[in-house]
């Protein structure tokens, strides 16, 4: 997933991995996106999309260990 950081006019990549499956939450398991935020994605601006990459990044992280 690729994401600019240096300044906020430089463009933000999709994080799409083209392994498009979502599950019950409407999640997508390639990317971590939700439905409502692949469809956003069109006409966010850079910053949003830098929003929506972070959140979609923590929902593929794993959950912590409880060991």
């Amino acid at each position: 997933m690729k994401t600019s950081n240096s300044t906020s006019s430089e463009a933000v990549d999709s994080p799409c991995r083209r392994q498009c499956c979502l599950d019950d939450q409407d999640i997508c398991l390639g990317c971590g996106r939700s439905l409502a935020e692949i469809l956003e994605w069109g006409k966010a601006d850079n910053g949003r999309r830098r929003q929506i990459c972070q959140a979609a990044q923590q929902r593929l992280r794993p959950p912590p260990s409880w060991s």
